[in-house]
């Protein structure tokens, strides 16, 4: 078989950084602990395990305005959040544990939510975004993370309802 129908190169210089060639390997999932995005989490989880990929679940902690004048005790709420999302998806991991196997990690950042999941699955070079759908009747005019990150046409996204 001629090398030029094989489909394989024979420059051994790595091509550039491509998404979505073999199937995702990085699913970078956001977690706010609402019922949507804990749905998101479980599609995303099902997902990465049938595709052997690495699940980054992902949680921002808002930064409020109003919170600035309030100081510690926002920043204390927020911290909380995360470490109880921390604590639910280990138990979560712990009890399918052998019968769902997924790599995974939780990541936690300060910040706007749709700016701080961009921000990961840049770092993370993701191959697809998963989210839930917006539960807030607000976000219809000024416009969903969802929506927005689907709007940035960097990812796939998939928005779980």
């Amino acid at each position: 078989m001629d090398d030029s129908t094989s489909g394989s190169s024979s420059d051994s210089t790595p091509g550039p950084f491509e998404r979505g060639t073999d199937g995702p390997k990085v699913i970078v999932v956001g977690v706010d602990g609402s019922d949507s995005s804990w749905r998101a989490a479980a599609y995303a989880a099902g997902l990465a395990r049938r595709q052997g990929s690495k699940l980054v679940l992902v949680y921002v902690q808002p930064v409020m305005p109003a919170g600035a004048a309030m100081g510690a005790p926002v920043v204390d709420a927020t911290n909380e959040v995360a470490e109880e999302l921390m604590a639910a998806i280990r138990e979560a991991t712990e009890r399918l544990r052998g019968i769902y196997d997924v790599r995974w990690e939780f990541r936690t950042l300060r910040g706007d939510p749709y700016n701080g999941m961009v921000q990961m699955a840049d770092e993370l070079k993701a191959d697809a975004v998963v989210v839930g759908a917006s539960e807030s009747a607000g976000h219809r005019i000024m416009g969903s993370v969802a929506v927005r990150l689907v709007k940035a046409g960097r990812w796939p996204v998939t928005v779980v309802p």
